[in-house]
């Protein structure tokens, strides 16, 4: 399944935006704040943010690095626990097939993040409406570049799964075995994670009413023990597929809502502008 996923979301997103062209303001505003911003939400701006989202990593300083070395420090010590994990967590298998552990699979899963997106993306071409513009691009947008990034990771690390039944310590890394569509060595990070933390960190950046965007994270959570009770990741798989598709969205979404006028009326009486230096 999830080898096509990346595939058929971007087919998705292509059948869907496409009707907005290359100017990408159908129903949209020319003095609106996104366009001010530069918010068009069209292929252009897709491929811009594109290349600064693969080459951000030239651009970190030194809060960047310190992130990234907690990541990895976290994930490197849930790899010393990870087999008496497993062997605590799976021990009782009765919920396997139940609805909650079911539906933590199910989301990361095909249908409900292109459901999703489609559906915000065809009610803002019927209704013109922005916000559902925003979301429905910054879903798509984080999931495809977060699916990337696991892919080339997954490849490169190589490590095998739990039921292979090798430990938590077999790597294969851009052997034979990772570049399988098998995905028996595709372990690290957990792509199902990742895609529940993108979809659901998108729609909870998006969403209203703070309970709202607590709610959003509820079937992200169900994934992530999920993988793991269903034998088909580590935990710190699991850690690690959260992070990356957290911090993807993250990203996604404070490129759009960043203000770049370097110019402001902030008050007319009496009349204050800001002006940004930097």
């Amino acid at each position: 399944m999830r080898h096509r996923f990346l595939p058929s979301l971007l087919l998705t997103l292509i059948c869907v935006l496409s009707p907005y062209g290359v100017s990408g303001l159908v129903a949209q505003d020319l003095d609106s704040p996104e366009v001010v911003r530069g918010n068009r939400y069209n292929f252009a701006q897709f491929g811009r943010e594109t290349v600064e989202f693969f080459t951000q990593p030239i651009r970190w300083e030194g809060n960047d690095w310190l992130k990234l070395g907690a990541v990895g420090a976290g994930t490197f010590l849930l790899m010393q626990v990870d087999q008496p994990i497993r062997n605590w967590i799976t021990k009782d298998q009765r919920y396997y097939l139940s609805v909650p552990i079911e539906g933590g699979r199910m989301w990361a899963e095909l249908p409900p993040p292109v459901l999703i997106f489609a559906g915000f993306a065809t009610y803002s071409l019927i209704t013109g409406d922005r916000g559902a513009r925003k979301t429905a691009y910054e879903v798509g947008q984080s999931l495809l570049y977060a699916g990337a990034v696991d892919k080339l990771m997954n490849i490169a690390i190589g490590r095998a799964k739990p039921y292979m039944n090798e430990g938590p310590k077999s790597f294969h890394s851009f052997s034979a075995s990772s570049f399988s569509f098998q995905q028996d060595y595709q372990s690290l990070p957990g792509g199902h994670n990742v895609i529940a933390f993108a979809l659901s960190t998108a729609l909870s950046r998006n969403a209203g009413p703070t309970w709202l965007k607590i709610l959003a994270y509820v079937p992200a959570s169900l994934t992530f023990v999920s993988r793991v009770y269903q034998d088909r990741h580590w935990t710190s798989d699991d850690f690690l597929g959260a992070a990356l598709g957290y911090c993807t969205a993250t990203w996604v979404v404070d490129q759009h809502e960043q203000v770049e006028r370097r110019i402001q009326v902030s008050s007319l009486f009496p009349l204050t502008i800001s002006i940004a230096l930097d």
